[in-house]
């Protein structure tokens, strides 16, 4: 099916929110490490000096920007197109982290990023086109249909199981609870009992691959493509999915392996899950580790 004026624009508004996004997160971080520098106290022990911080806030408008050009690219693209897209802003992120932050992307990340970029490519090219929606009545039509209704009912009653049945019982030892409750419902708990390396990849991987579940089924996405064309689509998606989390699982391997090269003579301090405590929100001098160390000690 042929690309439309429609998806042209919803592609180029979802590109748009990756960028945003992507460098709204190293322009928090700069200010992070501004006003960490000024006050001495670091935001993640209780820090709130970010918050005069102007490069801080820049950061939080750029991501708002995003984020509106993300809900607008909805309106003109299937979400089969423009959820995967996402993906673009841990790219742009690691890229910019690269060269501004001095943060070394390892190769896997390359790697990581090259998959991102493929399989977009290949989910653009196979993208379908939206059918035009002219009215409020057809909009409840689709969602009152058995079949949407039916996966609305599933994923209400799965939640009420997994947050009164699984989540006390194993909500701390298995991050496909938290993360499936955040999938269905849009939360972020799970980044309170698990690894951000561990969390993200998996919420992107669900929640990406529900939300366009949802879409196919209201708004009937891929009724009138060919199956070589929904093949190809799901290949793409699958090898952005997998290059997000070659990414997300490198990144995160550099981190730890640079915090445990630079401040070897530390004692480590563990948090409950086992896993040494990083300094993910600045990259700071070995001097102003340890006094950051001894404060938190305090």
């Amino acid at each position: 099916m042929g690309f439309s004026q429609d998806n042209l624009k919803g592609f180029v508004l979802a590109l748009s929110s990756s960028a945003f996004i992507g460098a709204s997160f190293i322009i928090k971080k700069k200010g992070l490490r501004r006003a960490a520098a000024a006050s001495g106290v670091r935001a993640g022990v209780g820090g709130f000096s970010y918050l005069l911080e102007p490069l801080w806030w820049l950061g939080m408008i750029t991501m708002i920007v995003g984020e509106v050009a993300n809900f607008v690219a909805y309106a003109f693209a299937p979400a089969v197109l423009v959820t995967p897209l996402g993906a673009l802003s841990i790219i742009v992120s690691a890229v910019l982290a690269h060269f501004i932050l001095n943060e070394k992307l390892h190769q896997l990340g390359i790697l990581g990023c090259v998959m991102c970029i493929a399989g977009s490519i290949v989910i653009v090219i196979h993208a379908p086109q939206e059918s035009p929606i002219t009215s409020v009545q057809e909009i409840w039509s689709m969602a009152t249909q058995p079949a949407f209704l039916l996966y609305v009912g599933s994923v209400i009653v799965l939640v009420f199981i997994m947050i009164f049945h699984f989540a006390p019982q194993c909500g701390h030892s298995n991050v496909l609870v938290f993360t499936g409750i955040c999938s269905f419902m849009g939360s972020l708990s799970a980044l309170d009992t698990f690894n951000t390396a561990v969390v993200s990849p998996i919420y992107y991987v669900m929640f990406t691959s529900l939300t366009i579940l949802a879409s196919v089924i209201m708004f009937k996405d891929w009724d009138g493509q060919n199956v070589g064309s929904i093949i190809s689509e799901i290949c793409g998606f699958i090898v952005v999915l997998s290059g997000t989390i070659v990414l997300h699982t490198t990144r995160e391997f550099e981190r730890s392996s640079s915090f445990r090269g630079s401040y070897a003579s530390l004692s480590p301090r563990c948090n409950g899950n086992g896993e040494f405590m990083k300094h993910e929100e600045e990259n700071l001098l070995p001097d102003e580790a340890v006094f950051f160390q001894r404060q938190e000690m305090h």
